[in-house]
This record gives C-alpha cells, sequence and structure tokens, in this order.
C-alpha cells in the first residue's frame, strides 16, 4: 500500500477548497536527505575499508609483514567484495535496496571491529575476507536507490552524492583513524570504536531508507507525481522498463564500456588508496599524522570534484546538451588530467608537490562518480541493481589486482616509479573506454 504524508496530503486538500484558486503544493525533498543519508554510509564504507592502509606502517610492524603479504592483505578484502556483486545486484533488484544497504553497513561494522582483534597473517585475511563480503551491497543499492528515487535529470548529482562518500570517507579516514591511534595509542582499539559507530549507522539507515518514495513517511504526494511523472516520460522515450537477465547486456558495446572504464578507474583510485599512505611514508618520509593530513587534503579534493562534476552535468544537461556530449567531455577531459597529473608525480621528486598533484588527480578522477547513472541509464529501473553489480565487480577486479600487482612492483625494484606508470596505464584504459559508451540509449529493450 502507498504512504504518503497525512499531513501534506490534508494541506493539500485544504489548499484546494472553499472555492479559491487552487495553490501548487510544492513537493517535498526527501529524495535528497535519502541520497545524503547515502552519502554518510558510503563514507563510512571507505573509512572502514581504507583504515588498514592508513595503519599499515604500524600494521606491518606489528605482525611482521613483507611487501608481497602486505599485497595480499591489502587485496583480500576485493576477492569477496568483487565475488559478491552478482548474487548481491540480484537480491537488490528482487528484494529491494533498503534491507540489502542498511543490513550491510550493521555487517561491516561488525567486521571492522574484528579486524583489530587480528593475531597474524591469517586472522588479518580472514578478517578483511569478511568485511569485502559485507560491503558487497552497498554501491549496487545506491545505484538502484538512484533508478528509483530521482528523475533522469536529477541522476547526476545523485550518483555522485551517494559515491562522494569514496573520496570524502577515504579524506576523513586518513585523519578519523590516525587520530583514534593517537588518541587510544593503539591500532587495534581504534578499529573497534570505528566498528561500533558503523553498526549504529547501519541500524538508523535501516530505519530510515525505503525502496520506493511511496513508501516513505517523509515523500508528500507532490513529491511522489513528480518522481513517477518523469519515470513514466523516461520510459516512454528510452524504452519499456523489464526485468532482463545479466547476460542480455553482453552483446553491446556500452556495457563493456561501462564495465572497463570502471575498472581503469578503480586501477587509479584503489592503487592510490591502498598504497597511497605507505608511499607517502616510504618514498617522502611522512610520519603517521602527516599521513593523515596529506590523505585529507587528497581524497578532499577528490570529494570537492566529484560534487562539482555531478552540478556541471546536470546543469549543462538542463541547458540542452545532450547527455553523450556532456559525458563524452567530462569524462575526456578527466582521464586527460588524471594521466598528466600522474605523470606529473613521476617527474617531479618534491613531496609536498607530489600531495598537491595527487590532490589534482582525485579531482578529476572523482568526475568518475558519475558512471553510478549508468546502471538505471543502461538498463533502466528494474534491472539497476545486476547491472551496477556488473560494473562493480569489473571495477572490483582491478581492485583485486592493483593492490597485490604494485606490492610485487615495489617489492621487485624497490621503487614507486613503476607502480605508478601502472596507474597511468589504469587512467588510459578508463577514458579510452569512457568514450565508446553511449549514455543516450537504454540497452536489451526488444
Amino acid at each position: 500500500m502507498s504512504q504518503v504524508n497525512p499531513s501534506s496530503t490534508a494541506r493539500e486538500r485544504a489548499e484546494t477548497d472553499g472555492g479559491s484558486a487552487p495553490s501548487a503544493v510544492r513537493p517535498s525533498r526527501t529524495r535528497w536527505k535519502v541520497f545524503l543519508l547515502l552519502l554518510g554510509v558510503v563514507s563510512l564504507n571507505y573509512i572502514d575499508r581504507g583504515s588498514v592502509s592508513v595503519a599499515l606502517p604500524l600494521i606491518t610492524k606489528d605482525l611482521h609483514l613483507t611487501k608481497e603479504v602486505t599485497g595480499f592483505v591489502l587485496s583480500a578484502f576485493f576477492w569477496t567484495y568483487a565475488l559478491m556483486q552478482i548474487p548481491s545486484g540480484w537480491l537488490i533488484d528482487r528484494f529491494g535496496p533498503r534491507y540489502m544497504a542498511g543490513g550491510a553497513c550493521v555487517g561491516w561494522g561488525l567486521a571492522t571491529g574484528l579486524t583489530g582483534m587480528a593475531s597474524g597473517v591469517g586472522s588479518l585475511l580472514g578478517f578483511r575476507l569478511l568485511l569485502g563480503a559485507v560491503e558487497a551491497p552497498v554501491m549496487p543499492a545506491g545505484g538502484k536507490l538512484n533508478a528509483t528515487w530521482l528523475p533522469a535529470k536529477e541522476r547526476g548529482r545523485g550518483a555522485v552524492l551517494m559515491d562522494g562518500g569514496a573520496p570524502l570517507g577515504s579524506a576523513l579516514g586518513g585523519i578519523a583513524i590516525s587520530g583514534l591511534i593517537a588518541w587510544t595509542g593503539s591500532w587495534r582499539i581504534s578499529f573497534v570504536i570505528a566498528g561500533i559507530l558503523t553498526a549504529a549507522i547501519g541500524i538508523f539507515a535501516l530505519w530510515f531508507l525505503r525502496d520506493t518514495p511511496r513508501a516513505h513517511r517523509g515523500v508528500n504526494q507532490a513529491e511522489a507525481d513528480f518522481i513517477e511523472r518523469a519515470h513514466a516520460s523516461e520510459d516512454a522515450e528510452v524504452g519499456t522498463d523489464k526485468r532482463n537477465p545479466l547476460s542480455a547486456y553482453l552483446k553491446y558495446r556500452s556495457f563493456w564500456g561501462m564495465c572497463l572504464g570502471w575498472m581503469g578507474f578503480n586501477g587509479v583510485f584503489y592503487g592510490i588508496l591502498t598504497w597511497g599512505p605507505l608511499y607517502l611514508s616510504e618514498s617522502k618520509g611522512f610520519d603517521i599524522k602527516t599521513i593523515g593530513w596529506s590523505t585529507l587534503a587528497i581524497f578532499g579534493a577528490g570529494f570537492v570534484g566529484e560534487l562539482i562534476g555531478g552540478w556541471i552535468s546536470d546543469r549543462w544537461q538542463a541547458a540542452g546538451a545532450s547527455c553523450n556530449l556532456v559525458m563524452r567531455t567530462l569524462m575526456g577531459i578527466a582521464g586527460v588530467a588524471v594521466v598528466a597529473g600522474l605523470l606529473g608525480v613521476i617527474l617531479v621528486p618534491d613531496a609536498m608537490t607530489a600531495v598537491a598533484l595527487l590532490s589534482v588527480v582525485l579531482f578529476f578522477l572523482r568526475w568518475a562518480g558519475l558512471f553510478w547513472s549508468l546502471p538505471s541509464i543502461l538498463g533502466g529501473r528494474a534491472n539497476a541493481g545486476v547491472v551496477g553489480a556488473a560494473m562493480n565487480l569489473s571495477g572490483n577486479i582491478a581492485g583485486i589486482v592493483t593492490p597485490i600487482a604494485v606490492g610485487f612492483i615495489v617489492g621487485g625494484t624497490g621503487s614507486y616509479t613503476w607502480a605508478l606508470m601502472y596507474f597511468v596505464g589504469a587512467g588510459v584504459l578508463f577514458t579510452l573506454s569512457s568514450l565508446v559508451i553511449d549514455y543516450s540509449k537504454r540497452l536489451a529493450t526488444g
């Protein structure tokens, strides 16, 4: 049964009674509260998944980890995270995103707390595997909520608002975890505290989120009608919204462009997220406090860039530009800036310049957060969960490979130069793949 805010319904009725001209009722804006909550949830996601990277200088000494073993520890999270993407997407399309997103948040809070109890390489790997498995549903669930809660013209802002939690959480995580370590004197206790706070936010998300706008008590009739009219218009223009198997998308160039583009993006982002703190420690001589502030600057720039990219996209399209023109232009600019910035990091040895260049890289790299509008564009509302999961699976193959590859590169060469060249290659893959996608066409509508 549809749930509409009773007070809003009464106000509408009162304004149309008495023979006077009816007053337009402003739609509520609950959809943006949903995406602000998703921003917070995804931020916690990245604080928790990146906490090991921030604490690595201490963990490697405490548990006596080699560079190669460190690479496997950083990669372990992505093994189960990637493995669970498609099952998570199917469950989200089948049962809805509310319980999958909120329940995942509670689960990874518990896994983060358990990580603080690791006694050796085996248990540390085990807890990282658990963390990856329980975090898997959150991004596909966000893609599904983007499809069901937002009109097409608002999905760019919704996508980057949700995905902006990645750089924001990475930025705040550096300060939060390093601050907790300094306050408690223990990386282990800091993980337990972070886990408890995350689980509490997950319980709140379960209470607040709803799968559809009409099921939310904060949505008035005007907002529900506004969203539903936009969805009906979208279906009439781009094709019928129906359930499809994932195999129906495998023949489309745009589907593979989406997957490979997200893989290239994550090759850069996860490389900097996982190895960046150790790179700053070993190559630039930063201590744990300086690492925290540098991480804040680098990933904070990514958060600002992501929001600006989403704003430009929606405003430019609202002014009449085609989706293809907007997306291909923005992704092309972002790709060139990322590759150029990474080459600058290799060529310029100064520590502060390296931090500044990495901040520029993240600013433009995070424009790729607009990719989270693609599951709804290419798959429609009915398939956004599984299409988003396929995209995230591809991206997290890079999450599996990149930390291990960098570990062997750095361990074998004793330098981060070729690791940075690896990131350059990933940036090229992101750029080229982004330019072959048709951002205007829903797939598998026949």
